[in-house]
């Protein structure tokens, strides 16, 4: 038997901190995310409270008492994607939509210049380019694989100097200069 719609109870200040404890409880987040999840409920559910809703405070409050921990989930987020293979552009670009402000980001700019060339290879090795492919790729392939290196988030130059290394080569002593 399929239970009737009822009426979501509007928000107060307990509820609210309720819903952002069992969030942050659940997922490893950032203060932004937090931010619009709480607003999203907001939105969803009104708010009864004595003085105005204030998502972002809570948030802030939550970092504080170390629930969450922007640096951390950057560090994190940085050290995957790069084990996956995906460049700076496509690092920078996940921290900005994930919350990450501008002092965070930055922080953890140089592990993602120190990656840039492991992410680059580990990209190349997975979608079997350059030095990691079975054979050499003609023309048209040159340019999609290394159209498929820059979607990835990697610079032209590098997805270049590694598209055109010839199937077996020794990669790392090759990119030694970069």
């Amino acid at each position: 038997m399929a239970r009737p719609n009822l009426p979501l109870t509007p928000l107060d200040r307990a509820a609210l901190e309720r819903l952002g404890l069992r969030y942050v409880e659940r997922y490893a987040t950032t203060r932004g995310r937090l931010t619009a999840y709480l607003k999203r409920k907001l939105r969803e559910r009104g708010w009864e409270g004595e003085a105005p809703a204030d998502p972002a405070a809570l948030a802030d409050q939550f970092s504080e008492l170390g629930y969450i921990d922007d640096r951390a989930f950057a560090e994190a987020r940085v050290s995957a994607m790069g084990r996956r293979g995906l460049g700076a552009r496509r690092i920078a670009h996940a921290l900005h939509y994930a919350g990450i402000d501008t002092a965070d980001a930055e922080a953890v700019a140089p592990l993602i210049e120190d990656d840039r060339i492991a992410s680059a290879l580990a990209f190349a090795r997975r979608k079997r380019i350059g030095p990691h492919a079975r054979e050499p790729a003609d023309r048209d392939m040159l340019q999609k694989q290394v159209g498929a290196m820059v979607r990835a988030g990697h610079a032209p130059s590098l997805a270049w100097k590694i598209a055109r290394m010839a199937p077996g080569d020794d990669a790392e002593a090759l990119l030694g200069d970069n």
